[in-house]
């Protein structure tokens, strides 16, 4: 019974780590690439590429999650960010970061296991329109 609220509650609160992270990325894009080319670490992409592709992520997927439209891609591409986030500078984090980032991947995981919820536009687009999830 309460499940649409907890599924909102969590997209909500994902959603506000993810985009405040986003926001303080653009507020100073010279130190961002900065971060990006000597403490993130990214593996495989170039520092200025993983910094785009990384901060793009954290401003659009998050409003998918929180409006539950495409929920699943939101969460599975935020759990995507967050691991990546913990491989790149996992030994630069303290253990309560840490902890957060699992918290974080933990409820990411109950959007993708359990999808949006029913406070979603996904499911008002699949009750106007009859399709099946």
């Amino acid at each position: 019974m309460l499940q649409p609220l907890v599924l909102l509650g969590i997209r909500l609160y994902i959603a506000n780590v993810f985009f405040s992270s986003g926001l303080t990325k653009i507020d100073n894009w010279d130190t961002t690439l900065a971060l990006f080319e000597e403490e993130y670490k990214v593996p495989v992409l170039a520092p200025n590429v993983a910094a785009v592709l990384g901060t793009g992520g954290e401003l659009v997927l998050p409003v998918l999650l929180a409006l539950g439209l495409a929920g699943r891609f939101g969460a599975l591409g935020l759990t995507v960010l967050n691991a990546v986030a913990l491989i790149s500078y996992y030994d630069a984090l303290n253990e309560a970061t840490r902890l957060h980032h699992w918290l974080w991947g933990g409820l990411i995981l109950v959007v993708v296991a359990f999808g949006p919820g029913k406070l979603a536009l996904d499911t008002w687009f699949r009750q106007r329109w009859g399709k099946s999830a």
